[in-house]
C-alpha cells in the first residue's frame, strides 16, 4: 500500500538514510509507492551487505569494488569509503581494477576455445588463461583474487569462466563460506538469475565430482527438486 503521510515518508526516509549514511532514488520510490517492500529490502539489503558475515569488512569490500567496476555502478561510490576505511590503498584498489579488467576480457580465452582451438593444437587455451590470471592478480592476496573473479565472471554470465574459476578455488583451498558470501553479492548489481545460475553451476560442478567439496556443501547439491518450476511441473529441463 502507497503511503499517503508526508510525515511517515519522511521518517521512513531519515531511517534508511541514517542506517547507510546515504540515499537512492529508489529508496524514495519504493518509501511512497511501496513501503513493505522497502521494508523487505533493506532487511534483505542489511544482511547481504552491512551485516558480518564470514569475509573481513577489507575483503567483503574488495569484491564489491570488483563487481561495481565490471557492472559500470557509478552511484556505488559508497562503497570506496567503506573499503578506505576496511585498510584498503588505492595502490591495492588499482591491482582490483587490473584484476578485473583481465577478467572481463574472458571471452577471447572462450573464442579460441570453442572456434579456433583445432586450428591451434599447441595452445592450452586454459592454462594461458591461469598464467594470465596470476599475473593479472600478482600483488593480490590469492583468495580476494579468487573471489573477485568468481563475482565477476557471475556479473558478466561468463559461465564457462566461472566453472574454471570455481575449480581453481577449490585447487587454492579457497573457504567455501567465502565463495558463497562473494557469489551472494553479485545479486543486486549483477542480478538475481545470474546469481541463480551461479548456484546451478557451482552445484553441477560438486554432483558431477569436479571439485572436492565440503560434506555440508555436498549435502546442498544432492538435495533433489532444485531444478525449479520445470523440474516441479515434469516440463523440460533447462
Amino acid at each position: 500500500m502507497a503511503s499517503d503521510d508526508p510525515k511517515d515518508l519522511s521518517e521512513r526516509l531519515r531511517a534508511i538514510r541514517a542506517k547507510r549514511g546515504y540515499l537512492l532514488p529508489h529508496h524514495g520510490l519504493m518509501a511512497v509507492a511501496a513501503p513493505d517492500l522497502l521494508d523487505a529490502y533493506d532487511q534483505t539489503y542489511t544482511a547481504l551487505t552491512l551485516t558480518e558475515r564470514v569475509l573481513s569488512r577489507h575483503d567483503h569490500e574488495s569484491v564489491w569494488l570488483a563487481i561495481l567496476s565490471a557492472t559500470d555502478e557509478a552511484l556505488a561510490t559508497h562503497h570506496i569509503p567503506k573499503y578506505r576505511d576496511a585498510g584498503g590503498s588505492d595502490a591495492e584498489f588499482a591491482q582490483i581494477l587490473s584484476l578485473t579488467a583481465f577478467v572481463l576480457g574472458f571471452p577471447a580465452y572462450r573464442f579460441i576455445d570453442r572456434h579456433w582451438q583445432p586450428h591451434l593444437p599447441g595452445v592450452n587455451v586454459t592454462a594461458s588463461y591461469r598464467e594470465a590470471f596470476n599475473a593479472a592478480a600478482q600483488g593480490l592476496d590469492d583468495r580476494i583474487a579468487q573471489l573477485c573473479a568468481i563475482a565477476v565472471h557471475t556479473c558478466k554470465a561468463a559461465w564457462d569462466g566461472l566453472e574454471w574459476q570455481l575449480c581453481d578455488a577449490y585447487a587454492r583451498q579457497v573457504p567455501e563460506t567465502e565463495i558463497a558470501e562473494a557469489l551472494s553479492l553479485t545479486m543486486f548489481p549483477g542480478s538475481v538469475p545470474y546469481f541463480v545460475e551461479a548456484a546451478a553451476i557451482w552445484r553441477r560442478l560438486i554432483v558431477d565430482d569436479r571439485v572436492a567439496a565440503s560434506d555440508a556443501f555436498r549435502d546442498w547439491a544432492q538435495l533433489s527438486g532444485q531444478g525449479g518450476y520445470d523440474e516441479a511441473s515434469s516440463g523440460p529441463s533447462s
